[in-house]
């Protein structure tokens, strides 16, 4: 298929955004043959090309200087192996797809992040993760894939076939090769019970260990300006007996959620000194509840107020100092921070380029409403969470370049060994990469 260079194909914007770029041409391959073609063919005109998923990433990971990639229309057999709980999807397959072709097969992700719109791929190689102290990322779930190298090699990895490679690939901000197919481990589909409700920040720091330990999911929201969180925990039950109503999902989650509070950000936005009023107003308004659903429908949640974010990972016993911190920086900033502070947790793995290589973590993650500053903000907390001994989420805002981040993963030097082998002529590389990885 010849490259398109239309004037509106070539450019891109990121779902924030915050990111731009104008591709010398756009590529859009139907088989894995095309994609090595199309891989190899660039990297002997001396260019280069970035793939592109659905633009949730709010860093220029999927900023290019060449060609662009778009693996949308990438025709990969779908399998489903019900008995060993498997599946195998093209890497351009959304998250939403994706949850609805198991729950078809009675399967599901054992977690999922709150959004869906992201791309397999996009998902796995920037290290989209959820809650839960007993999961870790989605990149976890991956028993295999199939790679299409720098040099338009393709290669199917896993733990028993090249696994110094499968290890890598999994968390890899595309500098390995393009992801084009991946295979999951899934479980038997299940039903969660949410049960959210106000607390204050002391109490829930205070049970925090108990908290994590007891429910499957944990996750809390502190309103700036505030001493009032949401607790949200989520835990498997075998029957979906207490389901929202259309009406109240719609309400609760889709209105209040997103209609309402675009408009107190427009409104903060327009008068920021109302910061402080709206904070507190829309933590008093949250209420407790309590329902059942499908896993993946639990999980995920309509987002449609656009915001810039900032994510870090933290050694989990750092949680309540960088929590500390955060609120004296809040406090001290020249302007207002009208969106809540979310926290998380993951457990360990041994991915070398995840953020939770060796350790259970606490992600904190900062946020800011598009229009307002955020910087400044953004840095101050950086500057903390390095201290703490942090890592950024790679799809999520930061500073960080490759001689800082190197001493942070113990295998960077095996990961930058693997990408010179697989890419020596640097052809999926990009200005952004060559300052994180070098």
């Amino acid at each position: 298929m010849a490259p398109t260079r239309s004037a509106d194909a070539a450019t891109w914007t990121n779902w924030a955004g915050n990111q731009q770029s104008r591709a010398l041409a756009v590529l859009r391959p139907s088989s894995v043959a095309e994609v090595a073609e199309q891989v190899r063919a660039t990297a002997e005109a001396g260019e280069r090309i970035r793939p592109v998923g659905s633009g949730h990433s709010f860093t220029p990971v999927a900023v290019g200087d060449g060609r662009r990639m778009d693996l949308a229309r990438l025709a990969v057999d779908v399998l489903v192996d019900v008995d060993q709980r498997l599946v195998t999807v093209p890497a351009g397959m959304t998250l939403r797809e994706l949850n609805a072709l198991l729950a078809g097969h009675r399967l599901a992700l054992p977690n999922l992040g709150d959004i869906d719109a992201q791309t397999v791929a996009g998902a796995i190689v920037t290290g989209t993760h959820g809650t839960g102290a007993a999961h870790g990322g989605l990149a976890t779930f991956v028993e295999a894939l199939t790679l299409v190298t720098g040099a338009g090699e393709v290669l199917r990895c896993s733990a028993d076939e090249r696994p110094d490679v499968f290890d890598a690939a999994r968390v890899s901000l595309g500098a390995l090769g393009v992801l084009v197919e991946v295979t999951l481990r899934c479980v038997d589909a299940f039903v969660l019970r949410a049960h959210e409700r106000p607390a204050s920040l002391d109490s829930v720091l205070a049970e925090l260990p108990t908290l994590v330990d007891a429910h499957d999911h944990v996750e809390f929201f502190w309103f700036p300006y505030t001493s009032q969180v949401q607790l949200k925990t989520n835990d498997r039950v075998p029957i979906d007996d207490r389901p929202l109503s259309r009406w109240r999902s719609w309400l609760e989650d889709d209105f209040l959620a997103n209609t309402v509070f675009a408009g107190a950000c427009r409104l903060g936005r327009a008068m920021p000194t109302l910061a402080p009023t709206i904070s507190a107003l829309s933590a008093r308004a949250l209420t407790e509840r309590g329902y059942t659903g499908r896993s993946d429908a639990v999980f995920c949640s309509p987002r449609r107020v656009r915001f810039l974010e900032m994510e870090y990972a933290l050694p989990r016993e750092a949680l309540v100092d960088a929590l500390g911190a955060l609120r004296r920086i809040i406090d001290r900033l020249p302007f207002k921070v009208l969106f809540p502070v979310e926290v998380r947790f993951t457990a360990a793995d041994r991915i070398p380029l995840s953020h939770s290589y060796g350790r259970d973590s606490a992600y904190l993650a900062v946020h800011q409403y598009v229009g307002m500053p955020y910087e400044p903000y953004f840095r101050a907390f950086e500057k903390v969470a390095t201290e703490l001994g942090g890592r950024p989420h790679w799809g999520k805002l930061h500073w960080r370049d490759a001689e800082s981040l190197a001493p942070a993963y113990p295998r960077w030097h095996d990961f930058q060994r693997i990408r010179a082998h697989l890419d020596p002529h640097r052809t999926l590389t990009t200005p952004y990469l060559t300052t994180l990885l070098g």
